[in-house]
């Protein structure tokens, strides 16, 4: 905070001494040019701007757009409304306005300025500013839009449908990478390159003068609490790492929070929970987790088929038929064909001429696989048995050793900013020996519904609070990748919650009459300003 607020005074007498004439010329003091906040107040009213878009500046992003807007009202305010001015004051990122400024004896102000576009195309581009500024807001701090894109919650929610995700049930969580394209996630699409300005070596540097329009995390208070079973999005905490099929290392590479990769899992274990997952179900605090009727998870099962299939597509559409839609995929370690499915699809599938068998697969409790977290020789855990294990909460202390390290090490250093090393049994933090340690934040365990293909906390770990993006409320669009026709579109899961228990209800029919209503409404309204007139 402290980078930030010299940054933030250095601006200051940067905005001084580039206006602080103009300030004179419009007949104000050249003293309120130098006064925090208080300068931007004075601007808007020597702009003819409202006074409430002093509160834009102090968002982060959109004040990156209100920036240009500025600049040019700015020199339009004065007489300079060229194009040639106006694309100098934009790419000299403002500084076109200190020239101006001690020029100032040959500008004229102009009061009370009609801030009206003269021509068509300054309008409708005033006009796309405005309307990004507004979704920009929108999308970060109330209702952002997400796409599913793989099936590891599957049948619960599917590849293709279209969410919305709430900002303000968990509370939204300020931008702290500001230097970023708008309404854009880490890339831009079809370029592929960043869509934010990051120093991003292994290391991270923080005296980097590009880090210092990074912000600490904070976070809007929020309606409610991450509950269990909620369906969360979050970015991915292993986001650091060249390789995300191998967990082992703790880093790779540096990467801000809000630009690591969206995903969205269920939130099985919350803060102050212990959990274990046996032969593939998870028990929290010791009993079997409870989860609405709407949950269907879905297990790996063993597939062997009576006929040979003429293609891979024939066999994949009869499997679809009983709503087993993930695939067949090849075990070259036994040589075996196994599918996902729920209990009920592959209980019906069992009942078809063309299959023979459909086998549960589950590994071997004590059977280690080394890419499930800790990634520890002493830790003989699988994706069916797991645990149990502590999940963090923000203020409690535990006792730490070399023994259980492996599970917090990552957590204590990459989450929570420390130094740790280990000497024979002993464990240093910042320098000092300790046996115990208390957590800074919240973290949660996010699991897959189809159990047997997500990849999810079983191999990187815990959720950290500050990775949290939202809470999705609202499936308002959803495409069949497989379908044809108009069969691609899944009209009755369209306008349904992504929560709840019983069967989804669909709210399209509601939107489309309010929506017809709504223009109806309009048009007369319109008609009857005609007839007044």
């Amino acid at each position: 905070m402290s980078k930030i607020l010299v940054l933030f005074i250095i601006i200051q007498f940067i905005h001084f001494f580039c206006t602080f004439k103009l300030y004179v010329k419009a007949g104000r003091k050249s003293w309120e040019a130098l006064l925090p906040i208080y300068n931007a107040y004075i601007l808007m009213q020597i702009i003819n701007r409202p006074r409430w878009w002093v509160f834009l500046f102090f968002i982060p992003v959109i004040n990156l757009i209100l920036l240009p807007v500025v600049w040019v009202e700015t020199i339009r305010s004065f007489g300079k409304n060229s194009l040639s001015d106006t694309l100098l004051v934009v790419f000299s990122f403002g500084f076109y306005i200190a020239y101006l400024n001690y020029n100032s004896d040959q500008l004229e102000y102009i009061v009370d300025r009609n801030i009206k576009p003269k021509h068509g195309i300054g309008e409708t581009v005033s006009s796309l500013l405005f309307a990004v500024i507004v979704a920009t807001f929108v999308h970060t701090y109330f209702i952002q839009p997400f796409t599913i894109p793989t099936s590891s919650l599957e049948k619960s929610l599917l590849v293709g449908d279209y969410l919305f995700v709430s900002k303000f049930h968990y509370g939204a969580r300020i931008p702290m990478t500001t230097v970023a394209l708008p309404m854009v996630h880490d890339s831009i699409p079809l370029l592929k390159k960043k869509s934010y300005i990051f120093d991003d070596e292994f290391s991270k540097k923080e005296s980097s003068l590009l880090n210092l329009f990074q912000i600490p995390y904070m976070r809007l208070p929020g309606l409610q609490k991450i509950e269990r079973n909620d369906i969360v999005v979050f970015n991915q905490p292993a986001d650091t790492l060249l390789d995300m099929n191998n967990f082992n290392p703790d880093r790779n590479y540096y990467k801000p929070i809000d630009k690591k990769t969206n995903l969205v899992k269920r939130c099985v274990g919350i803060s102050g929970d212990t959990l274990e997952v046996r032969n593939g179900y998870v028990f929290i605090n010791g009993k079997l987790s409870k989860l609405s009727d709407r949950v269907r998870l879905q297990f790996s099962y063993t597939i062997k088929f009576k006929i040979q299939f003429s293609s891979y597509e024939s066999a994949t559409n009869l499997l679809k038929s009983y709503d087993i839609t993930d695939g067949i995929s090849y075990d070259p370690k036994t040589g075996d064909y196994f599918v996902q499915a729920t209990e009920e699809a592959a209980n019906k599938a069992r009942e078809n001429p063309y299959i023979e068998s459909l086998v549960l697969r589950k590994e071997k409790k004590a059977n280690r696989d080394f890419k499930i977290f800790p990634h520890a020789a002493n830790y003989n855990w699988n994706v069916d048995f797991f645990g149990p294990i502590y999940i963090p909460e923000k203020g409690k202390t535990i006792t730490i050793n070399t023994d259980i390290l492996p599970l917090y090490k990552r957590l204590i250093t990459e989450y929570e900013g420390h130094q740790l090393v280990v000497k024979g049994h002993q464990i240093f933090i910042d320098g000092n020996l300790t046996t115990t340690y208390t957590f800074k934040q919240n973290y949660f365990w996010m699991m897959g519904d189809n159990r047997d293909n997500s990849r999810d906390s079983r191999y990187w770990g815990f959720v950290p609070f500050d990775h949290v993006v939202g809470k999705p409320v609202f499936i308002w669009f959803s495409w069949n990748t497989n379908g044809k026709g108009i069969h691609k579109i899944r009209w009755e899961r369209m306008f349904t919650t992504v929560g709840g228990n019983g069967e989804r209800v669909s709210y399209l029919g509601y939107f489309i009459l309010a929506l017809i209503i709504y223009t109806l409404y309009n048009k007369y309204k319109k008609r009857r300003l005609k007839f007044c007139k």
